[in-house]
């Protein structure tokens, strides 16, 4: 059995994003990716583009999870997109909280991405595989890492089937996070999400918003090399494959690429792993 591949993407905005997006999936598709998952806006607010391209990639033949955010909804309306998904013969959901809009309090009827999980399996049953986020270096809203280990806990205990990580690149921070839930009890695949490096601007100001730790030395190599985005891309490769490879040595179920709606990193990536 080979590792097992997941792509995500995020939807379009235009037109002219939908057509390149189109071909930047079929070019994906001949790793024989186990699914694709399409991200959600703040507050839902891309729920119509995100459930098109979904349908748009199941029509591609290809099983497609829909990133699914329960922020500032009611039941009644969640109630209704999951039977959407479901006539559209979506079978994976990635079940999140969902960034809370500023100045906004803790509104709507599901608070926790746990209330979500628990709303889906008592209305769906076993219609849909569950996945839900973990964070190897802690939520940035955590209290402690604790308290993040325990809601971590608190998902799965509600009835997920497995786990995407957030993007990291210190292996070290994966294996205790598996050991740490482990001792909790808790039992589902945690796959590692990947973000290839190919731009560095751009992943330092992501990596400190979504609070992924770049270890230093990465850092200073990227800041490093200015703007020569060769040296960057080269550097990035090398990098993310040996971080894949320690992971893939040490047996995790999977690998979840963040694209970025790119072809061309994530392609680089698995070919130079031979997957």
């Amino acid at each position: 059995m080979g590792l097992s591949l997941s792509f995500e993407f995020f939807p379009p905005k235009t037109p002219e994003g939908a057509l390149k997006l189109r071909a930047v999936r079929q070019k994906l598709y001949a790793k024989r990716p186990e699914f694709c998952s399409v991200t959600y806006g703040a507050g839902g607010s891309t729920q119509e583009g995100t459930f098109a391209t979904v349908a748009e990639i199941q029509a591609e033949g290809v099983a497609a999870a829909s990133h699914f955010s329960c922020i500032g909804a009611t039941k009644v309306k969640v109630r209704e997109q999951l039977k959407q998904l479901q006539a559209m013969g979506v079978k994976r959901l990635v079940a999140l909280r969902g960034d809370l809009p500023s100045g906004y309090g803790l509104g709507g009827e599901f608070h926790y991405a746990s209330d979500l999980v628990a709303f889906i399996r008592a209305e769906m049953g076993d219609a849909f595989h569950i996945e839900v986020a973990a964070y190897p270096e802690f939520h940035p809203q955590a209290r402690s890492p604790q308290a993040d280990l325990q809601a971590f806990a608190t998902k799965v205990k509600a009835g997920a089937d497995s786990a995407i990580t957030q993007y990291f690149f210190n292996s070290d921070a994966y294996f205790r996070f598996v050991e740490d839930i482990h001792k909790l009890g808790v039992d589902v695949p945690i796959v590692p999400g990947i973000m290839p490096i190919t731009n560095a601007s751009q992943l330092l100001r992501f990596s400190d918003a979504c609070g992924a730790e770049i270890p230093r030395w990465i850092r200073l190599r990227l800041q490093g090399f200015g703007d020569d985005t060769a040296s960057i891309q080269a550097f990035g490769l090398e990098v993310v494959a040996d971080l894949c490879d320690q992971l893939r040595n040490a047996g995790v179920p999977g690998l979840h690429f963040y694209t970025m709606n790119q072809s061309g990193p994530t392609l680089d990536l698995c070919n130079h792993l031979g997957l």
